[in-house]
């Protein structure tokens, strides 16, 4: 005896037609850090089929009001195009039931963006209207786009670091919004991007090094928050604070014991954690990504999008059918 299971599969097409705004994006990622001490939440296992290739796997179980379950596969292999891919299986965690295959690659990206974005609500100095960025490929689009949703209402300039040509790329994509309250400056050099920085956003995948050595660049009352970990190890040492999204990204770090004080992120939304306490303060945020904003996003997706395709699977329900 065979029981059907009808499973949503739902693209990337369907995501990007779906009507998500970059605003909700941000209310997704707020509400998944507040639930993230009621959710089950395992560390990923990498594992690497060749070279720097990874295949990792990152589990993530909601509240029981939710009713769902969901693993995230991501993937980078190199020469492949793209080189980075991710897929999300979604399930009804009362039932087992599979729900859907995902897309994951705009997930991704946009959960990253938007909790870069929330990160500098939480954390920045008062009095900030000015982003300067680093490494503008999709992830830090992503991030721009919240950004300007959460300050709609606000005059806001982003300052680009000049690399071949994303920068132009990166202003011709934003101007195509319509967004009417953003400016937008090149910088040639990193370090006068550092040293004019009060937030600065780096997106960029891989460093050789550190990316400023000069620590009295980084001026008081800085947030800095390297989307990707890379590049500035230095920061660890002097910064007066440090937060994450999860202690279990960090805690390998080669300077953990040696932060100042640190915290998760969440803590700072659950009001546990005042975040920061002067605009003297120099805050480093380490968000390395968790499966929980992926799953939370697939299940609000799945909720969403229904004009999609469907494959069967035949499950066999007798007790005895070896």
């Amino acid at each position: 005896m065979n029981h059907h299971n009808t499973v949503s599969i739902i693209q990337h097409d369907h995501i990007a037609q779906a009507g998500i705004t970059a605003a909700e994006c941000m209310t997704w990622v707020e509400e998944s850090f507040k639930i993230k001490y009621e959710s089950q939440l395992p560390p990923k296992i990498s594992l690497h089929p060749q070279g720097d290739d990874f295949f990792n796997t990152m589990p993530a179980l909601l509240p029981p009001r939710y009713g769902r379950f969901g693993v995230k596969v991501v993937h980078r292999i190199e020469g492949q195009v793209p080189s980075l891919g991710a897929d999300i299986l979604l399930y009804d965690s009362a039932t087992g039931r599979l729900l859907a295959v995902v897309d994951g690659d705009w997930i991704t990206t946009m959960r990253t963006g938007a909790v870069a974005a929330l990160a500098t609500r939480l954390l920045q100095r008062t009095g900030v209207h000015t982003y300067s960025m680093m490494g503008l490929g999709n992830t830090a689009r992503a991030t721009a786009l919240c950004l300007l949703a959460d300050h709609a209402d606000e005059p806001v300039t982003l300052r680009l670091l000049r690399y071949k040509d994303q920068a132009q790329s990166f202003i011709e994509r934003l101007s195509s919004v319509g967004t009417r309250n953003v400016q937008f400056e090149v910088v040639d050099e990193i370090n006068d991007l550092v040293a004019g920085a009060d937030v600065l956003i780096s997106c960029i995948t891989s460093a050789k090094g550190l990316i400023c050595d000069h620590d009295e660049l980084f001026r008081p009352g800085m947030l800095l928050l390297p989307v990707h970990t890379r590049g500035f190890q230095n920061c660890d040492l002097f910064f007066d604070k440090v937060f994450a999204d999860d202690t279990g990204h960090v805690s390998g770090f080669k300077y953990f014991t040696q932060f100042k004080r640190y915290d998760e992120l969440s803590r700072v939304l659950l009001g546990e954690n005042p975040g920061r306490e002067s605009d003297d303060e120099r805050i480093l945020g380490y968000n390395i990504g968790l499966g929980l904003h992926d799953v939370l996003f697939a299940s609000k997706i799945y909720d969403r999008v229904k004009d999609c395709e469907h494959f069967v699977q035949r499950k066999e329900t007798a007790k005895f059918w070896i």
